[in-house]
């Protein structure tokens, strides 16, 4: 069970747990808010009659049993009428980032990019960790805030080997190792798994041959002959910052070839809900069928909440 409360900031704070229906809380790894959507059964039997809400209202959710937090964000849409059951949308703090504005940064840690954009739009932080990677120049012209977010962190995986998330912690942005988010239950055959389908492609993101330029020479090559012989020449050609040595267009080019030359697989899982899990979190999965028995990362999450049943669905990708 859910305990849900919305907060007018006005003083009052409203426990609606057993007014709501319908309850779906989504997370994204990349490019979106995370979102909580809600039935909201207004006038019902024994309501206070000061209760209200509006689009701002602070919305948080915790597990009923322990107090866990679930979801922390703010109403954005209010869909409702002469029937007694009204939609309600929320978002957490990512959502303010949507937002567009001009960077011009150097020697800059996706870190820094990250604590630059939250001081300059007042927006709280949890826990930063140290991503490492300095990368030379960001010159953002008039673009989102959650893209150069994304943009930074990109970077520093291709440069650096290194994969972190961003994500609202509970009304906190933070950034964290994926790796560290890796804990000892799975999903799979005999545990919270109820169905699901694979995919593997060479369709997108997948390439066997790269190029690299810098100032419009080239500066690192690489082609697998083999992986031609299957599947034809995927190519990718990039630019490299000028200001990056050798060894750092050599470690790049390493990098990127872990990352493009293979298939990408995928996986669709259907599952019992299980509140830690969400997008930007490794989960161990296991799947005879198709011999998987290791740690994906998941790209997409959705709880959904109907009475006392609490189901999951999960995209989730090797990285």
């Amino acid at each position: 069970m859910l305990k849900i409360l919305i907060d007018n900031k006005d003083g009052n704070v409203w426990d609606i747990s057993m007014l709501v229906a319908d309850v779906s809380w989504k997370t994204s790894r990349i490019g979106k808010a995370g979102s909580l959507d809600f039935t909201l059964i207004k006038n019902a039997l024994g309501q206070d009659k000061k209760f209200k809400y509006s689009n701002g209202d602070i919305v948080r959710v915790q597990r009923a049993e322990d107090g866990e937090n679930v979801f922390y964000g703010y109403i954005f849409s209010i869909d409702g009428g002469r029937d007694e059951a009204v939609k309600i949308s929320c978002y957490d703090q990512i959502r303010y980032l949507m937002a567009n504005k001009t960077y011009i940064l150097s020697n800059v840690t996706a870190s820094e990019v990250i604590r630059k954009i939250a001081a300059d739009f007042n927006l709280k932080l949890g826990q930063i960790d140290d991503t490492g990677y300095r990368i030379p120049v960001m010159s953002e012209d008039n673009q989102k805030l959650l893209d150069i977010i994304c943009k930074a962190l990109d970077l520093t995986l291709i440069n650096s080997g290194k994969n972190y998330v961003f994500f609202d912690d509970f009304g906190s942005l933070s950034v964290r190792n994926i790796e560290d988010s890796l804990q000892d239950f799975f999903i799979g055959d005999g545990s919270f798994m109820t169905d699901y389908a694979q995919k593997t492609s060479i369709d997108s993101d997948t390439y066997n041959k790269i190029n690299l330029y810098q100032d419009k020479k080239e500066c690192g090559d690489f082609i697998d002959s083999a992986n031609t012989a299957k599947w034809g020449i995927l190519q990718l050609c990039q630019s490299v910052d000028g200001n990056l040595n050798r060894a750092q267009i050599n470690e790049m080019l390493k990098n990127l070839v872990i990352l493009k030359n293979r298939e990408s697989k995928t996986l669709k899982i259907e599952a019992i809900g299980h509140l830690w899990v969400r997008a930007g979190r490794y989960v161990r999965i296991r799947i005879e069928e198709y011999g998987i028995n290791q740690p994906f990362l998941v790209d997409e999450c959705t709880h959904n909440f109907e009475g006392t049943n609490h189901t999951m669905s999960l995209e989730l990708k090797v990285i």
